[in-house]
């Protein structure tokens, strides 16, 4: 259920929309004022409850064996781990979330 959970989180956050812009008319598309925080939605939710779930014993951080929860974050496990330390912090999978 995480794994799923986290699959829609990050397939919303990678077709998010511009519901966070509003247009100015005749711009041919481009925003004309963005929010400047975008606001907390189900995606992000979802994400932080998943986060909570695969996080087994509760260090604020996944090793690679806790991942295996998260499919999507298993496969780029080395790649969320910026700093290589073997764990993925909570600052490392939001960022994750948002590229």
């Amino acid at each position: 259920m995480a794994a799923l959970t986290l699959g829609a989180a990050l397939a919303a956050h990678g077709q998010a929309t511009d519901s966070g812009t509003t247009r100015a008319p005749g711009s041919q598309g481009a925003p004309a004022t963005q929010s400047a925080t975008p606001p907390a939605g189900p995606a992000t939710e979802d994400a932080d409850a998943a986060f909570k779930r695969a996080d087994a014993n509760k260090d604020g951080k996944l090793s690679r064996q806790e991942a295996i929860r998260l499919p999507a974050v298993e496969q780029q496990f080395d790649k969320i781990d910026t700093n290589k330390d073997r764990f993925v912090s909570r600052e490392e999978f939001e960022a994750a979330l948002k590229s």
